[in-house]
């Protein structure tokens, strides 16, 4: 399990430094995002849309607030639009980090985890345990990257990966999406709400998967 955490804390680390600098210099802020997402519903509805795609795909290097995100873009263009713009851009960075890592990660697992052996020992707790994490990386920061990324890595079957990230993505961009378009500046509720029932069922989901992993390794 250790060389697995330490590939993925390194992950987590680098995603986390790029937004932590972007934040910093203030390249991109929530502040920024909503400004975009204003002026580009003034001249188009179509652009809202397009730029939230963006944002989201743009999610795989510089970890963009996406729960912030879908949630304005429900509230600017409405439920169905928001989420299949959510929907296109979280997909199309969760197939390229897959794809990114599946080309490049040897180089990069190889030069972190030197032995041969830790290394296999690590794809192969993915393998096992990487469905899961997948399913439910919604419950952290940074780590639906990471798990994208460590699908790549450990050669997961991009059929299986593929219907695993839509599967964590496409119904959470939905319910997002919808609650923003509920919401109103009077009248904040629904998104305040379903933000506080996706973090309470993905946390909760994600004790009963850590419990019951370690009861699995009790002898």
């Amino acid at each position: 399990m250790k060389p697995l955490l330490k590939i993925m804390g390194l992950l987590a680390l680098v995603f986390a430094s790029l937004f932590l600098l972007l934040n910093a210099t203030g390249v991109l802020t929530m502040a920024k995002i909503e400004v975009w997402l204003v002026a580009a519903q003034s001249a188009n509805p179509v652009f809202v849309g397009l730029l939230v795609a963006a944002l989201l795909f743009a999610d795989l290097i510089i970890a963009v607030p996406t729960l912030a995100t879908l949630l304005l873009a429900g509230y600017f263009i409405g439920a169905g639009p928001a989420a299949l713009a959510g929907s296109i851009g979280l997909l199309a960075a969760g197939i390229g980090g897959y794809g990114i890592s599946r080309r490049y990660g040897d180089w990069f697992v190889r030069h972190i985890v030197k032995d041969p052996q830790q290394r296999e020992a690590a794809a192969t707790t993915f393998r096992r345990h990487g469905p899961v994490v997948i399913l439910l990386a919604r419950a952290m920061p940074m780590l639906p990257e990471v798990s994208a990324c460590m699908a790549g890595l450990t050669r997961m079957p991009f059929s299986r990966f593929l219907a695993l990230w839509a599967l964590s993505v496409i119904p959470y961009c939905w319910i997002v999406a919808y609650a923003g378009s509920r919401s109103t500046i009077d009248d904040p509720r629904p998104a305040l709400l379903t933000a506080i029932a996706l973090a309470v069922f993905f946390w909760s989901a994600w004790a009963i998967f850590n419990r019951r992993a370690k009861a699995a390794k009790r002898p």
